[in-house]
């Protein structure tokens, strides 16, 4: 063991003077692992809230959409899709009508986006056919439902929030209304109502996407909005949703004008860039824990130096040197970081897991997008939070090891 590092742990032993120094030693060490700790834990739930955040989004949409600059939309649909169908990176493309519409029942009314999918191709795309909760997705396919022998029933699929806030179950009645609609002979605008009959209920997990999505075939929309056989994109699902933002490029220049494509990192770039912005903020927040122990080690450290002013000055007449006596105490302060930084990450990961394993902190699902509270621990932001955490305590160390390696013999021992 070097002579330095023996009388820094030689240091750290309290005598019955200097219990008060000690006491601040242990604060130090006290308040670095519990800014550890605090700042681990945090930076876990902020990345596993947007990790899972990122699933669902994904789960429910595509990793990229094809568009078209014309407002009909997509025309010439079957080339595009084989088009897209051949880059290496797409695993699934699927048409679809996108527009938004009323849906009233006698239990009340919401505003949705109604989604018109191809039931054969829409499980390629998105997790709709395994969030399916009541009723299947094929059920789309079916046959509109005839009534009082002439009024069709085209199938709708909604959401499970949707559906209790209108009062609606399966074979209920919903009448959908689009803003979209046509002259009417005293110069205003009618809007088109077409009633449609519950063939399913899903549920995705996100209350913002259950109380305000509705899923009806490809075709009924297209009758709908009278679109003809045009449609308003192509959703593409691709084997790595990270290289979404490449394949999306590629894509777009193998289909030319007028297509363009856009990935699921761009729709949502208002949501992600806030989070991490957050989770950054959250981090310089917490630092500051950490850094409030810091000077803690910087007083404890200054005090071990005006006590042990005697045998500083002892070492360095038998001939120790001023970098000998810094490292001293650079050894003492890295010793009170180290120990606290060690605490704190093994508190933290007791902590994450705990809150991994077990859900006890229950979230309203009205308000958040999960119902729990989601973990999820990385190695490289452990590895950051430590690393911040060691430098910070070394930084503490500078001052009272340079104050100590000039402190002068002569001076400390004059009046021993």
């Amino acid at each position: 063991m070097p002579t330095d590092l023996f009388i820094a742990l030689r240091y750290l032993h309290s005598r019955r003077k200097s219990r008060f120094v000690s006491l601040i030693t242990w604060f130090s060490v006290g308040g670095i692992a519990l800014g550890v700790a605090a700042l681990l834990t945090v930076i876990a739930v902020m990345t596993g809230f947007e990790e899972d955040l990122r699933d669902k989004i994904l789960a429910t949409n595509a990793h990229l959409v094809v568009l078209a600059h014309d407002p009909v939309g997509v025309t010439d649909v079957a080339g595009a899709v084989a088009t897209i169908r051949k880059e290496e990176a797409v695993t699934g493309a699927s048409p679809f009508v996108l527009t938004q519409v009323m849906l009233s029942t006698p239990g009340g009314v919401s505003g949705v986006v109604l989604h018109g999918v191809d039931p054969a191709t829409v499980g390629d795309v998105s997790h709709l056919p395994l969030d399916m909760k009541e009723g299947k997705v094929a059920a789309l396919a079916e046959p509109p439902a005839i009534v009082d022998g002439d009024q069709r029933r085209p199938p709708l699929l909604i959401g499970n929030e949707l559906a209790r806030s209108l009062g609606v179950w399966l074979g209920d009645d919903v009448a959908v209304i689009s803003p979209q609609g046509e002259p009417s002979a005293l110069g205003g605008i009618l809007p088109k109502i077409r009633t449609f009959r519950v063939a399913g209920i899903f549920e995705t997990g996100m209350y913002e996407y259950d109380t305000s999505m509705a899923y009806c075939a490809l075709t009924e929309a297209q009758s709908f909005l009278k679109m003809g056989s045009a449609v308003t994109g192509i959703a593409v699902k691709t084997n790595d949703f990270f290289h979404a933002r490449d394949t999306a490029t590629r894509v777009q220049t193998a289909l030319g004008s007028p297509y363009w494509a856009r990935d699921w990192i761009d729709m949502n770039r208002n949501l992600f860039s806030a989070l991490k912005l957050e989770k950054v903020t959250m981090f310089l927040i917490l630092t500051l824990i950490i850094l409030v122990a810091a000077f803690n080690i910087i007083s404890s450290l200054v005090m071990v130096v005006m006590e042990k002013g005697r045998e500083i000055a002892i070492l360095r007449s038998m001939g120790a040197t001023r970098l000998f006596i810094r490292r001293i105490f650079l050894w003492q302060g890295s010793l009170i970081g180290c120990t606290g930084t060690l605490i704190g990450l093994v508190i933290g990961l007791i902590l994450c897991t705990v809150l991994d394993k077990w859900h006890f902190i229950q979230l309203p699902g009205d308000v958040y997008y999960f119902t729990t509270l989601p973990v999820r621990m990385q190695a490289s932001d452990f590895a950051l939070v430590t690393l911040a955490a060691a430098a910070l305590s070394l930084l503490a160390t500078l001052f009272p090891a340079w104050q100590a390696g000039r402190l002068e013999p002569v001076e400390a021992l004059r009046y021993e």
